[in-house]
């Protein structure tokens, strides 16, 4: 199975995964941190909890994937496509999401601080009680997106202007 061969080879530090077709693959709990997963497909994969702590998710595809409680820190994922996603709990502090596709996905009480969200596809995407202080969303699309008690400290919105400064 590709998810058993990548973990294997991931525990022998092996950490390039670029292109990796990890569609429904469950690595919940796992921890690929300073991975490269640049263009993998992880598609509907189920990834609750996972560390991918500085991991390269580059244009990977993480459409439905369902990544509750997962740890992205400082990772990369520009272009990235996370349309219908569930992003509940997850850890995105300091992220990079420029450009990324997050239409109709779920950042319920996710942590946003300092990520960077410019010229990301917002459009309907579940925000409340996220905490986006001195993130920044210039350019990006957030028609219908459901900010209700989201924490914008700071936030550089997508017209330019800064958000709410407590």
């Amino acid at each position: 199975m590709v998810q058993q061969n990548i973990l294997q080879r991931y525990a022998s530090g092996e950490r390039q995964f670029g292109a990796a077709d990890l569609n429904h693959a469950n690595l919940s709990l796992v921890t690929l941190n300073h991975a490269n997963l640049q263009g993998a497909n992880l598609s509907d994969a189920v990834l609750h909890g996972i560390d991918l702590v500085q991991a390269q998710l580059l244009r990977a595809n993480l459409t439905r994937a369902k990544l509750v409680g997962a740890d992205l820190s400082c990772a990369d994922l520009s272009g990235a496509n996370l349309r219908n996603a569930l992003l509940s709990g997850t850890i995105l502090t300091g992220a990079s999401l420029c450009k990324a596709k997050l239409a109709g996905a779920t950042l319920t009480h996710s942590n946003l601080r300092g990520a960077n969200l410019r010229n990301a596809d917002l459009r309907g995407v579940n925000l409340r009680n996220a905490d986006l202080s001195n993130a920044d969303l210039l350019g990006a699309h957030v028609t219908q997106a459901d900010l209700e008690d989201a924490i914008l400290h700071e936030t550089v919105m997508p017209d330019g202007s800064l958000g709410e400064s407590r």
